[in-house]
């Protein structure tokens, strides 16, 4: 595998299998868990996913599995996700906390640093393929001087960034900078345009343990799974979050969940 530096995503540790449309976030960082390694290094951008469908839940979970012996000793887990919005500077300083080798960054739907020219600024410094990738902040700050973080530093880190935002779709001052960034990094668009798609990738979801805190037995999450399948060109959207809500509705209403989810989770049939 290639693991020498730079910020580029070492190639054996990417394996995606869009084919059948069950693997493509689970395994932007899959490969290592093959290997034993518990440390994720490099930079990937996953875009243009369609919302509720799994890409935060499959990124974390990886992340969490990697960073399970550093919680067992005690120890800070090495990946943080930042979700929302982020100022440039906010985001220095998660850049700054996550400078070491061997942590992982995850920004997940912080779509306001895409559309902020010091913010992409950072990015480019922290993604850039050089030995050296160090950042600087030249403007006066009380909150870096408060919290002790200096004005430069090295980066060593990783970058994951989540977002629905088709990179190919933006015009603009911004997309100069968007372009420079797709350069550094590897660019994942992970559109589900079908049903089919969709359906598949809730039921590996589901599969991996998403509804376990429900307590359901096997046939219980089958009659969910079933029902929003049964049902797919009726329901409001093809998505996790469909699920979690079809789950709600049979844990809280018994016998009446299905009554009640055709009523508030699928679309009005005009006759």
């Amino acid at each position: 595998d290639k693991t020498g530096g730079g910020a580029g995503l070492a190639v054996g540790d990417l394996f995606i299998n869009y084919g059948n449309g069950t693997d493509e976030v689970d395994h932007i960082i899959y490969r290592r868990e093959s290997t034993g390694s518990t440390k994720v290094t490099g930079t990937a951008i996953s875009t243009g996913m369609t919302a509720g469908v799994g890409k935060s839940f499959g990124v974390e979970q990886v992340l969490e599995k990697n960073s399970l012996f550093d919680v067992l000793g005690g120890n800070k887990a090495k990946f943080e996700t930042v979700k929302g919005a982020s100022s440039a500077i906010g985001l220095y300083k998660v850049l700054y906390n996550n400078a070491d080798k061997s942590n992982v960054l995850v920004l997940d739907d912080c779509d306001t640093v895409l559309y902020d020219e010091t913010s992409l600024n950072l990015l480019k410094a922290a993604l850039d393929s050089s030995k050296k990738r160090k950042l600087c902040w030249n403007t006066d700050s009380a909150l870096l001087r408060r919290e002790g973080i200096p004005d430069t530093f090295e980066f060593n880190g990783s970058v994951i960034f989540i977002t629905n935002l088709k990179f190919d779709n933006v015009r603009g001052k911004i997309k100069d900078h968007l372009d420079a960034i797709m350069s550094r990094c590897h660019y994942l668009d992970l559109t589900m345009d079908t049903t089919r798609e969709k359906v598949l990738r809730c039921k590996q979801i589901v599969n991996d343990g998403m509804l376990n805190e429900y307590q359901f037995t096997e046939e219980e999450k089958e009659d969910v799974m079933n029902f929003m399948i049964a049902n797919k060109d009726k329901m409001r959207e093809i998505s996790l979050r469909m699920v979690t809500k079809l789950a709600d509705l049979k844990k809280s209403m018994g016998d009446k969940w299905k009554r009640t989810a055709e009523v508030t989770c699928m679309r009005r049939t005009v006759s």
